[in-house]
């Protein structure tokens, strides 16, 4: 492969993968809503999944697609947007790869297509509760009927659990943040388990499976991606404590008193519509609810270096300390019709 589009190029994932196609001399367009964080926009072209003329006409040239660009929000997105985005986007990226004989195709699905199922693997049936998790599925299944139609395509689906990183602004992000401003405190033991996985991590695998591997690969495939092992919630905060140089607090609230503090929270939210970095939801999410997957697939093919988790964690912390912490948070959220 010599030029990958990238949809959602300019996002986290994105942005990560735009740097290891650079260092293997792989060049890029990155096709997205949202400007790039960075100067360099040479490989820039600005646009939306939903619209199939200007999708079409940024791949030209290219052999293959990096599928990211999705609306996966928790709050702001309605269930047409998602649908829009996420269903019909795919079909007008498969359509514009026939258009420009294109038949390389990597696509970043959802562990959240397996709803709220324990320890699911890549066999065990689908059942998405939320809207993301839904049309993830539904583009899964575009996915595999442009397969069906043209015994030349290939596409590799990757379904990962949360991914974090450097750059990253969403729940590990936050979790660091309240760990260093102090306002932290374990709920509960915190015992339960949280699949995660690092940009790096999966970004390597990835390379190693769809370029690496590429001529092991056949029709359509697709792969869970955690990285193992897995860690618990108190694990994981105690990992943050570590790269923010803090020493954790000794103070334990039971679970059952931070749910009726977390009731006025809920109370404004429902009121309001804002998205309050407290709430009954987050508290059970952070320390009750168990998202752990199954991996042995992927880890049992792909053989690319990894770094362990609480290092990540440690790394990620260390990069909040340094930068993070003052930088903007940018919205990527997409608008409810093509700009």
């Amino acid at each position: 492969m010599k030029r990958i589009l990238i949809t959602g190029g300019t996002g986290f994932v994105g942005t990560r993968f735009h740097q290891l196609f650079g260092e293997r001399g792989i060049e890029t367009i990155r096709y997205d809503l949202h400007e790039p964080s960075s100067d360099d926009t040479s490989d820039y072209v600005q646009g939306d999944v939903r619209d199939a003329k200007a999708l079409t006409v940024a791949m030209k040239g290219c052999d293959a697609v990096l599928h990211l660009a999705a609306a996966h929000h928790d709050f702001g997105i309605s269930t047409k947007t998602f649908h829009d985005v996420n269903v019909q986007g795919m079909q007008n990226v498969c359509e514009a790869m026939a258009a420009n004989g294109i038949n390389q195709l990597c696509f970043y699905s959802t562990v959240a297509i397996y709803g709220a199922q324990e320890f699911p693997n890549e066999e065990t049936p689908p059942a998405p509760e939320s809207e993301y998790g839904k049309t993830k599925l539904a583009a899964e299944y575009v996915c595999r009927k442009w397969c069906t139609d043209d015994p030349a395509n290939q596409c590799l689906t990757m379904r990962p659990t949360v991914i974090f990183g450097n750059n990253n602004f969403a729940n590990m992000f936050f979790l660091i943040r309240q760990i260093d401003s102090g306002k932290f405190l374990r709920v509960g033991k915190m015992d339960n388990i949280k699949s995660l996985a690092f940009i790096d991590n999966i970004a390597s695998t990835t390379l190693d499976l769809w370029l690496d591997q590429q001529q092991q690969r056949e029709g359509y495939e697709y792969f869970n991606y955690a990285d193992k092992p897995d860690l618990n919630s108190w694990d994981i905060a105690t990992a943050v404590y570590k790269g923010l140089e803090k020493v954790p607090s000794s103070i334990r609230v039971p679970y059952g008193v931070a749910k009726v503090l977390a009731i006025p929270f809920d109370l404004i939210i429902a009121a309001t519509g804002k998205n309050l970095p407290v709430s009954s939801a987050r508290i059970k999410k952070l320390a009750k609810a168990t998202t752990q997957f199954d991996a042995a697939k992927v880890h049992a093919v792909s053989n690319s270096s990894k770094t362990p988790i609480p290092d990540a964690i440690k790394e990620m912390a260390a990069w909040f300390k340094s930068e993070g912490k003052s930088k903007p948070h940018p919205e990527r959220r997409p608008p409810e019709s093509v700009q």
